[in-house]
């Protein structure tokens, strides 16, 4: 049974008392919020790529054993202008608007102007970011929306450019144990120079400053980063942190500007403008958190398509770098509306299958300046076990399921159900607890079974074995990211 990925959603403002099957545990208090686009079509115009869909953000909070849910859509300039329209009028990654027909040449010219100097869209659908104890709507350009996490209200805009000279920003920062958020941002064509700027927001606002002041305000400059080409920057969807260091992957994934700036007027969208060079080889940069310089040795691999980070630590001198890797870019196309719509279920052997790849990064003290890696993947687990190890989600005998897989032992246990669609998957570590997978995980499903609620799962971090469900009252539908926020005690 498949699901209508683009269906426009409904908002629920108000929170829902779910119904709980199981026992939520008593330690879990808070609320998880996630994102992703939840408004596809506006008027008799549709978007073409499933990522440009309008924000809809959703809003799970637990406690004393309960659960309710509410959502809400963010009501950004993107937003606000679509729907004044009643036509989708703001251009996005997937998908290109131009000016009603009816429009004048003045109108037009205005249009053409914008797509040629992009001011891009602050339709914040892929996560959600905390700087300071600011929270805010984000996707990967230099707006972000700040919103309030109780009631999913939307407040103001924010741009990056008052604060730091980026054009695009990841959307899935770090937050080291002392709650500083890290970040990267990337600088196109400032002063003749294309740059990558790794920045750090701290917990805590400088005296003296406003209580109410945005954190973002504070942020320093931790390094930059000059890319190896100065109209082609690497894209950068997600990047590495460790006690010691930042691992950022300067993939041969590139945007090209010249490019950009033109497609408007060749009635193309952004999105084509990204290209892959398998030719080409990765660098992987690896900075001193506290000196903010790279480390003299430089870590070269093959070509490879990079979004979603999956773990880094240091172990005897080495960091270690867990990733989820392609070998192309068909993981983009595959959500293209036209082809969501022309999905039977069945996977398509045209997409490249991802695959987990562990990089272990030799110490400084090596002797050596340039380092080819080598690196291992999940296949030597397909060949033992006769599974596919994926980030979160993996498709097995015609289901998808949620996987935890132990990198040691290489054992992997999942959860599914028929007919259910679960997002990322959340851990949340039960407070003092005795080992790193003592906690919850925590899956918002889809359940396409008629006459079914969707639900909230609540998985046991050791075991994997159901804990609770908590049906939601309202449709669920499929989502990005998210972020857990623990109340205080």
């Amino acid at each position: 049974m498949s699901a209508d990925l683009c269906k426009n959603a409904q908002e629920r403002p108000e929170p829902v008392k779910a119904e709980v099957k199981g026992n939520i545990p008593s330690w879990l208090q808070g609320t998880l919020l996630r994102n992703g686009p939840g408004i596809f079509s506006v008027g008799d115009t549709s978007y073409e790529h499933w990522f440009d869909g309008m924000s809809l953000m959703n809003g799970f909070t637990f406690k004393n054993g309960e659960m309710t849910h509410q959502s809400r859509f963010l009501r950004s300039d993107t937003y606000k202008a679509n729907m004044e329209a009643k036509r989708i009028v703001v251009s996005e990654m997937g998908t290109m608007a131009y000016p009603d027909p009816s429009k004048n040449f003045i109108s037009k010219a205005i249009t053409l102007l914008n797509h040629t100097i992009p001011d891009f869209t602050d339709n914040g659908a892929s996560n959600f970011i905390r700087y300071g104890s600011d929270y805010f709507a984000t996707s990967e350009t230099n707006y972000i929306r700040k919103i309030d996490p109780e009631t999913l209200e939307s407040q103001e805009k924010v741009d990056y450019t008052k604060y730091l000279p980026v054009s695009m920003v990841t959307s899935h920062p770090h937050y080291d144990k002392d709650g500083n958020t890290y970040n990267i941002g990337t600088t196109i064509a400032e002063k003749g120079k294309t740059k990558y700027v790794l920045f750090r927001v701290p917990a805590v606002s400088q005296k003296g400053k406003s209580k109410d002041a945005l954190a973002l305000k504070s942020v320093e400059t931790i390094c930059s980063l000059p890319c190896r080409s100065l109209l082609t920057p690497s894209y950068c969807h997600s990047f590495g942190l460790t006690d010691n260091y930042i691992i950022f992957i300067e993939q041969p994934f590139k945007l090209d500007i010249l490019k950009m700036a033109t497609a408007y007027m060749r009635g193309v969208n952004w999105a084509s403008c990204l290209k892959f060079c398998p030719e080409e080889n990765t660098l992987i940069h690896l900075i001193d958190r506290k000196t903010g310089k790279s480390t003299e040795i430089k870590y070269y691999t093959g070509a490879m398509v990079v979004y979603h980070h999956v773990n880094a630590f240091e172990d005897n001198g080495h960091v270690i770098v867990d990733v989820i890797a392609y070998n192309d870019t068909s993981l983009y196309e595959m959500f293209y509306v036209r082809n969501l719509k022309n999905n039977t279920g069945v996977k398509d052997a045209g997409y490249s299958t991802p695959s987990y790849r562990r990089f272990v990064l030799p110490g400084v003290a090596v002797g050596q300046n340039m380092v080819n890696l080598k690196y291992t993947t999940a296949s030597a687990v397909k060949e033992k076990e006769g599974k596919l190890v994926c980030q979160a989600e993996v498709l097995c005998e015609g289901k998808i399921n949620v996987v935890k897989f132990d990198t040691e032992t290489k054992n992997m246990v999942y959860w599914n159900e028929e007919n259910c669609l679960p997002s990322e998957a959340v851990f949340i570590p039960r407070p003092n607890g005795e080992s790193e997978d003592d906690g919850v995980v925590l899956v918002a499903v889809v359940n396409l079974n008629p006459g079914q609620s969707s639900f909230m799962l609540i998985l046991d971090g050791k075991t994997f074995k159901e804990v609770a469900r908590a049906n939601v009252n309202g449709e669920l539908h499929k989502d990005v990211h998210g972020l857990f926020i623990p109340h205080e005690s």
